[in-house]
């Protein structure tokens, strides 16, 4: 049981620390990932590393080569679309409902938005993009509705490597995208569903024209 147990912990390191690289773009769409590299990496046996790559493949981050290794899927034109069309219809819906906003969610993304702030000027654009989709997370969870927060759960991990990938692209973007969830905030706060459904349509469209250009 102990080695079962060790074996286990190992293969949650190897996890993370793929994970983690991919979304942060440590390990950019393209890049081939070997066992024994991430073996000696974390400091494992190759045993949990393989545990590690296949619970990714079926996440859909890597695709795995016999022998060879384990290559860092691209972002897909396909999967930006399809990331994109979704958070609209979950995002627009939500911040509808959101309103009135009760005093908790409202001082919850004020608590967000000063995190955005601070990863930023420290230039962490991960650890700001993780409190980005907290944010957004935070207004989708205020419509209650269980069924709608478990699929945009499933978005966040592809949010995050998209939003990084942006974000280095494009360095400008980081006072633009504080800027709109301060709009965002600032509708929510004076109880407007229109003007709030506007901006969240607005930071999402300029989401869009950015990705589906050259860069991610």
């Amino acid at each position: 049981m102990p080695a079962a147990t060790s074996t286990a912990t190992a293969a949650d390191r190897v996890y993370s620390h793929v994970k983690h690289g991919v979304l942060d773009r440590r390990y950019e769409g393209g890049t081939l990932l070997t066992e024994g590299e991430l073996a000696a990496a974390v400091g494992v046996s190759r045993t949990p590393v393989r545990e590690a790559l296949l619970r990714l493949e079926t996440e859909g981050l890597l695709k795995l080569y016999p022998k060879k290794g384990a290559l860092v899927l691209p972002v897909s034109a396909q999967e930006i679309n399809d990331v994109l069309e979704t958070r609209l219809l979950v995002e627009e819906f939500t911040v509808r409902r959101a309103v009135p906003a009760p005093p908790g969610l409202l001082d919850r993304l004020e608590a967000l938005l000063g995190e955005q702030r601070r990863h930023a000027a420290a230039g962490d654009l991960a650890a700001m993009m993780a409190a980005d989709r907290g944010f957004h997370a935070e207004i989708v969870r205020s419509a209650g509705n269980q069924i709608l927060c478990r699929l945009y759960d499933q978005l966040r991990d592809r949010q995050l490597r998209m939003g990084v990938a942006l974000l280095h692209a494009h360095p400008d973007r980081v006072e633009r995208t504080l800027a709109e969830h301060a709009e965002i905030l600032d509708a929510l706060r004076a109880g407007d569903a229109v003007a709030a459904a506007a901006a969240v349509r607005g930071h999402i469209g300029r989401v869009e024209s950015l990705v589906r250009g050259p860069g991610l």
